[in-house]
């Protein structure tokens, strides 16, 4: 018995992707500045400034380069945003390929 993968190779999971929603944009992640707030290049043109919510900030580690899904607030929605998902490379791959991600 092989001690390294820990997993059958047959059994695999299989998630769904959470597509955007309405009023949801994806965006890439530029810039970590600190105190929760991330600098956010998003697929509509803007860069806007992000806030990871409290549920997420410890829960879920995000980088540079990383494929978030963002709400853009009520008021100053063209610079500030939170953030509301983060996807996964093969996510990000499958976004990508479907046309939600025009980066």
């Amino acid at each position: 018995m092989s001690r390294g993968s820990g997993r059958d190779q047959q059994s695999q999971e299989f998630r769904r992707v959470r597509s955007p929603r309405k009023g949801e944009i994806p965006g890439v992640v530029e810039q970590i500045m600190g105190h929760g707030k991330l600098k956010v290049r998003c697929a509509d043109g803007k860069t806007r400034l992000c806030r990871i919510p409290g549920k997420m900030k410890k829960r879920i580690w995000i980088r540079e380069g990383d494929v978030v899904l963002i709400k853009p607030w009520d008021f100053q929605s063209d610079e500030k945003a939170d953030v509301i998902w983060r996807y996964t490379r093969t996510e990000s791959n499958y976004l990508e390929r479907r046309g939600f991600l025009k980066l």
